[in-house]
């Protein structure tokens, strides 16, 4: 039976500008946001100096040093508070930059970190920080080959912000982005997503859902190249992490001009995760995870994708959520799970401020 066509257009509202004279929580949150003050701040404030691979806006960066390509990735961390169920603030700084190079399908291979102390931070907890992001990248593979700190002024800061630098290594044969996202292609998603978020928001607020929640923070680099090692047609990677899934399918509907359209029964969402989120108001879709990864797939791969992705203990929840069509170029459709259909919008900020 034909599926009937979903007219998005009827559903939409204009929403007015927003005009911020100063900086808020929410530009930080991977949203509408987030992205209007890089396209309409950053990107032109930076002029010639951004070239045509930045404005791509990549989680990672592909560039050539002679005959060897490389991704290079820089990102941020700032989660409050610093340790949380499955995780801390040092190896959630290595695995994030280890998953964005993965997702542009390299092997990570250099790391750099940068430190900004606030004056009166334990030395204790410092330490403690640092052996575990020297760990991360042990675990990982990953070498540390330069780093940095710097010292502020009580107040200035909120005890710790850690800023890092990944370099991994592309192989010749490999070529993942939007240019080779097609109508027809099957939307996987390597695990189960949320649980990052609501386990640092339940520490942050001393929140208690029956279950302990824990962080599904891990670098995902194992899992890709075995899908890229095998030949699986993967198109395009990207891990759901500020906005979550939300935020993912659609900058990448938007980038390839294609529509998407998932099934709500088909997520992977925890009990814990779903009764969590019902409890706070909140979307999964829209929770940031730290350990999951989306992945464009060729319907006919589609099944070996998922058969190389269970045999990895970090991917074995592995599952196609949704598919990429002609329609609604730029949007992406849900499936409810009563029969109806809608929007998957872009978040407009951050559900859950300081989690990554």
């Amino acid at each position: 039976m034909t599926e009937p066509r979903v007219d998005v257009d009827a559903w939409s509202c204009p929403v007015p500008l927003r005009d911020h004279p100063v900086v808020v929580t929410g530009h930080g949150g991977g949203g509408r946001l987030s992205a209007e003050l890089t396209r309409h701040l950053f990107l032109p404030a930076l002029g010639d100096a951004a070239t045509g691979v930045l404005t791509r806006l990549d989680d990672a960066a592909v560039v050539r040093a002679g005959p060897t390509r490389l991704a290079v990735s820089t990102d941020a961390f700032v989660v409050r508070p610093r340790f949380f169920p499955g995780g801390d603030l040092g190896t959630l700084a290595v695995n994030g930059t280890v998953n964005d190079v993965a997702m542009a399908g390299a092997v990570p291979c250099w790391l750099s970190a940068a430190f900004v102390l606030e004056e009166g931070l334990a030395l204790d907890e410092l330490h403690a920080l640092a052996r575990s992001l020297g760990g991360a990248a042990r675990d990982a593979g990953v070498e540390l080959v330069a780093g940095d700190t710097k010292v502020v002024g009580r107040g200035q800061a909120d005890g710790l912000y850690v800023a890092t630098t990944g370099i991994g290594l592309l192989a010749p044969d490999v070529d993942l982005g939007s240019h080779r996202v097609r109508p027809g292609d099957v939307v996987v998603v390597s695990g189960p997503i949320g649980r990052h978020g609501i386990a640092v928001l339940s520490v942050r607020e001393g929140l208690e859902f029956g279950t302990e929640l824990r962080s599904d923070c891990a670098a995902l680099h194992r899992p890709v190249q075995a899908l890229l090692r095998a030949g699986v047609d993967v198109h395009q990677l990207r891990d759901p992490t500020r906005g979550g899934v939300a935020a993912t399918l659609n900058e990448l509907a938007a980038a390839a001009a294609v529509g998407m359209v998932v099934t709500e029964r088909a997520l992977p969402v925890p009990e814990a995760v779903r009764a969590a989120c019902g409890f706070l108001g909140l979307d999964p879709l829209e929770v940031a995870n730290e350990g999951c990864f989306v992945a464009l797939v060729a319907r006919d791969d589609a099944e070996r994708a998922l058969e190389i992705l269970r045999g990895d203990e970090l991917t074995r929840d592995a599952v196609v959520i949704g598919e990429v069509v002609v329609d609604h170029p730029g949007t992406v459709v849900a499936r409810t799970g009563i029969g109806g259909t809608r929007v998957v919008d872009l978040p407009l900020a951050e559900q859950l401020p300081r989690i990554c």
